[in-house]
C-alpha cells in the first residue's frame, strides 16, 4: 500500500527536512516487506491566499484516486502508538493500494474536505506547527511498521 502525506505549504531544507528525510528512508525500509510504503509527499500552495476552500481544492486533486483518506485534525481520534500501527494495517488488509493522510493549511482543514475523510487523527489535544507534524507522521509510521515487523524500536 503506497503512503502518501498530501499538505499545504512547503517543507524547506533545515533540521524539520532532515527528520522528514530520515524517517521516512527509515519507514521505506522497514515497510517494504510488510507491503507498505513508499511514503510520498505531496505539496500544495495556496498562492493567491483564497483560504481554506482553495486549499481543500488543491489538496483534493493531489489525494489519489480511491484512496483511504485520513486527516490529521486536533479534533481527531488519539491512537496510541500500537492502535495506530493496527489501523495501519488493518487499511492494507482491506485491499487499499492508497492511503493518504492530510495535513491543511494554517486554518485547518476545510470542511468540505473533513467530511470527505475516512477518519482523522489526533496527535493531541495541543495545536502542532504543521511542518512538525510532518515529521511526527513519518516517525508514527516508521514506529508502526517496526511495532508491524515485531522490531525493538517501539519499547512501551
Amino acid at each position: 500500500m503506497r503512503v502518501h502525506l498530501c499538505a499545504v505549504g512547503r517543507l524547506r531544507h533545515g533540521p524539520e527536512r532532515d527528520l522528514w528525510d530520515d524517517y521516512t528512508t527509515r519507514f521505506d525500509r522497514t515497510g517494504r516487506a510488510l507491503f507498505l510504503g513508499p511514503l510520498d509527499l505531496h505539496e500544495v500552495e495556496d498562492k493567491k491566499n483564497a483560504g481554506m476552500a482553495a486549499e481543500a481544492e488543491l489538496l483534493s486533486r493531489a489525494i489519489p484516486s480511491g484512496a483511504q483518506v485520513v486527516t490529521l485534525d486536533e479534533r481527531g481520534q488519539v491512537l496510541s502508538s500500537p492502535e495506530f500501527a493496527q489501523s495501519l494495517a488493518k487499511w492494507r488488509d482491506d485491499g487499499r493500494q492508497d492511503l493518504a493522510f492530510v495535513i491543511g493549511g494554517a486554518d485547518g482543514i476545510d470542511p468540505s474536505l473533513r467530511s470527505r475523510a475516512h477518519s482523522s487523527i489526533s496527535f493531541g489535544k495541543m495545536v502542532w506547527p504543521h511542518m512538525l507534524v510532518r515529521v511526527m507522521l513519518a516517525e508514527q509510521l516508521y514506529r508502526a511498521a517496526s511495532i508491524l515487523a515485531g522490531l525493538p524500536y517501539h519499547r512501551a
